[in-house]
């Protein structure tokens, strides 16, 4: 009797340490995800910053020169042509930027990619033939 409760209770056992695995090893693919995307926007952030202030810096080189080229012919016909073009690409960049806000992100496709394999595997498989 005592072996078929150890075998039975050693099978149980076996199936939690089994299930409690899997778990942990999906909750550890899980923080790896999350911190790999948290580095990854926080590189994004810190180029997007960088960029943006050297373009910015561009930029207003750019409408100086210009203004200072055209000082004496249409300097205010010039300035407001710049500002509207500007104006502009402020619009369309927001815009861009509003529809990458929206698209779908690819965060945790491989811990439910995996999750999914998990439960094809536990799930009962027909025998074929007898």
């Amino acid at each position: 009797m005592p072996e078929a409760s150890s075998g039975l209770m050693g099978s149980a056992k076996r199936l939690a340490s089994t299930l409690t695995s899997i778990v942990s090893t999906r909750l550890e693919l899980l923080a790896n995800e999350l911190q790999e995307e948290r580095l990854r926007l926080t590189q994004m952030l810190l180029f997007y910053l960088c960029a943006l202030f050297c373009f910015g810096m561009g930029v207003l080189l750019l409408t100086v020169f210009i203004l200072v080229l055209f000082w004496d012919d249409c300097r205010f016909a010039v300035l407001g042509g710049l500002c509207i073009l500007f104006f502009v690409l402020g619009t369309l960049m927001a815009m861009l930027l509003r529809n990458k806000a929206q698209s779908k992100s690819k965060l945790f496709s491989v811990s439910l990619a995996e999750l999914a394999k998990d439960r094809e595997q536990l799930e009962p498989r027909e025998q074929l033939g007898p």
